[in-house]
């Protein structure tokens, strides 16, 4: 199993969610599309020859976001990625990926 956690504006997070769900992220038994998101503020600047979907070049911006947190298996990891990338309105996606490691029961 893999985490994916992704970085997206408030206003894109559902859909972000749901194609991330849709693409086979979130299975935890009997159900589909579970995620755990938590809001805060991201910080960035974009450099020259950015092309920033919030923001202008050399200037502070400050975005209220969305942190989401899926569970994924691995041949489902490729899958996910694409479909956030395809939906996410950022020039550079944020992502995070992690290996889990399985607990004995």
């Amino acid at each position: 199993m893999f985490k994916i956690i992704t970085f997206v504006p408030v206003t894109d997070a559902e859909k972000v969610r749901m194609a991330m769900g849709d693409a086979g992220a979130g299975v935890l038994g009997n159900y589909t599309h579970a995620s755990f998101s938590t809001k805060g503020v991201g910080r960035f600047i974009p450099s020259e020859g950015a092309h920033p979907t919030i923001g202008q070049v050399g200037k502070l911006e400050e975005v209220e976001e969305e942190r989401i947190e899926v569970i994924c298996e691995k041949e489902n990891v490729t899958a996910v990625v694409t479909a956030i990338k395809k939906v996410h309105p950022y020039e550079e996606v944020p992502l995070e990926i992690y290996n889990l490691v399985e607990v004995p029961r």
